[in-house]
């Protein structure tokens, strides 16, 4: 019996086709909505989507999402969420916030509601989307007036200054949150050092936003929603993802094929978090819906409970950026 969805974004990606196939495999009791920016067959990425759900079609759909286009986030959420409400589709047990961009060879780039696009589509959007869908989780099975579920959100060492090799400005959460938003021109021409700076803030954003809707969650005028638990996850550094391989430098590119995939085993010795996506998906599967980490939140490496960095921790700093996130979602 299907009686639970999970909501997957960015489903055609690299870590999410593994996450997928495993869902599908060895949870077949859900419902899973897939979401990719372009749907179409003739995109290479979601035919390979497509080929590894066609044994699952009775489970699975696939709709389309621009996360650079806050209506369409909110379109899509109304949508759903009317699908639910409907008995259409099965209520939501997981939001999977997989969906990334980043651009290492360009400068900022700004979406059509005036965000950068790395910011809005790594954090603002997600955060908009997840919200809009809190009353679309499933009765608790202990007090079914409660709602209960889990968020997956995804953080990367890169949040951590000092921590990734591609750093060369530390992530700051700036004392005017609109400059995270709004960052200024790579005027030096460093693409690729502001442009990694922008991916980390936009990480080092979603990890300090889940601390804040964590809190949120457990308020009493949110009762309903407390069994509703936030994570985020850094899955390692993935050998086989194609991140390095789009916009990025050349020199990147050639890394990634001609020293990072085939050396991985190597690399492990050295970065104990280098490995498959694969790997990394039966982590992400099981904090979304295994048993052994319900009720889990907070911050994740791997499958290791720990903490996001010291700024990520900070109560006023997390109010402040819950608050004018609530400011940005009206744009």
């Amino acid at each position: 019996m299907i009686d639970r969805t999970v909501l997957l974004t960015g489903a055609n990606g690299s870590l999410a086709i593994p996450v997928v196939q495993q869902l599908l495999t060895n949870y077949p009791n859900y419902h899973a909505v897939l979401t990719v920016r372009n749907p179409a067959a003739s995109d290479p990425n979601t035919d390979q989507l497509r080929t590894i759900i066609a044994p699952f079609e009775d489970r699975v759909s696939v709709r389309a999402l621009d996360l650079s286009n806050l209506s369409s986030v909110r379109d899509f959420a109304t949508t759903l969420a009317t699908d639910i409400t409907a008995g259409s589709l099965p209520p939501l047990a997981s939001i999977i916030c997989n969906a990334y961009y980043w651009n290492l060879t360009a400068a900022p780039n700004f979406t059509p509601d005036g965000f950068e696009k790395t910011f809005q589509v790594n954090y603002l959007a997600h955060a908009v989307l997840v919200q809009q869908l809190l009353e679309s989780f499933g009765p608790s099975p202990n007090a079914p007036e409660t709602r209960y579920g889990r968020i997956v959100l995804f953080g990367s060492d890169a949040i951590f200054p000092g921590k990734n090799s591609l750093e060369k400005y530390p992530p700051r959460l700036a004392d005017n949150l609109d400059d995270l938003a709004r960052p200024a021109q790579d005027t030096d021409g460093d693409h690729m050092g502001h442009g990694f700076q922008r991916y980390a803030l936009s990480k080092l954003a979603i990890v300090t936003w889940m601390y804040a809707l964590n809190e949120h969650l457990q308020k009493p005028e949110s009762a309903h929603l407390k069994e509703i638990t936030a994570v985020a996850i850094n899955p390692g550094n993935l050998s086989d993802s194609r991140a390095l391989r789009v916009n990025t430098p050349f020199t990147l590119q050639v890394l990634s094929r001609f020293v990072i995939r085939p050396l991985c085993p190597i690399l492990r010795l050295i970065d104990p978090t280098m490995r498959t996506a694969a790997a990394a998906a039966a982590d992400v599967v099981e904090l979304a819906v295994g048993e052994r980490l319900e009720g889990a939140s907070g911050y994740f490496t791997l499958l290791e409970k720990g903490e996001g960095p010291s700024e990520s921790l900070d109560r006023g700093k997390q109010r402040a950026l819950w608050e004018k996130t609530a400011e940005w979602s009206l744009k």
